[in-house]
């Protein structure tokens, strides 16, 4: 049932009445949530952000769920990154020692190297998000959503009584 949820709600948010601007921009910050971290200094910047601004914030919760899931898969990549920063660098080791040294630095937790490399990775990330969902929003409501309406697997989750039994209990709950 959290698959089909899931799917209805990316497919609500493409539809929203917001630009595509904003579907995209909370997109790209929940991509950055979801790549790193959430329990860091930098997790709760990116959470003010998010409510701070004008983004959409079921977009932002789409990609925090998707990017999870990925970030699961390439925590290698993040550890080699946050390595390679870390130790490789030579030229960094003292902005570390200081960073580390600072009051409030600590939180970050940059001395770990996946928290690293995945917050880094991440920030590369988000403006190719950002754009690629801006782009595939406006394509989703030029061309794309008549046709999805017209699927029959659509109409069927549309018209499911488990669905619209989960939605009346959904609703009365909350």
């Amino acid at each position: 049932m959290f698959w089909l949820k899931f799917i209805r709600d990316f497919l609500k948010v493409l539809r929203a009445g917001q630009t595509p601007g904003q579907i995209a921009g909370g997109f790209a910050l929940g991509s950055i949530l979801g790549l790193s971290p959430m329990l860091t200094l930098q997790g709760v910047v990116v959470w003010f952000v998010i409510l701070l601004f004008n983004v959409n914030l079921s977009a932002a919760l789409v990609a925090l769920t998707f990017f999870s899931v990925v970030a699961f898969i390439v925590d290698p990549l993040f550890h080699t990154v946050g390595y390679n920063l870390l130790v490789n660098v030579s030229g960094l080791h003292d902005f570390w020692t200081s960073l580390y040294n600072a009051p409030i630095a600590p939180l970050t937790r940059f001395n770990n190297t996946v928290v690293l490399g995945s917050f880094v990775v991440a920030l590369i990330c988000a403006f190719p998000v950002y754009l690629g969902m801006r782009r595939f929003v406006v394509l989703y409501r030029t061309h794309i959503h008549s046709k999805v309406e017209q699927w029959k697997i659509f109409k069927a989750i549309q018209k499911s009584l488990l669905v619209r039994w989960y939605e009346k209990i959904r609703d009365i709950a909350g």
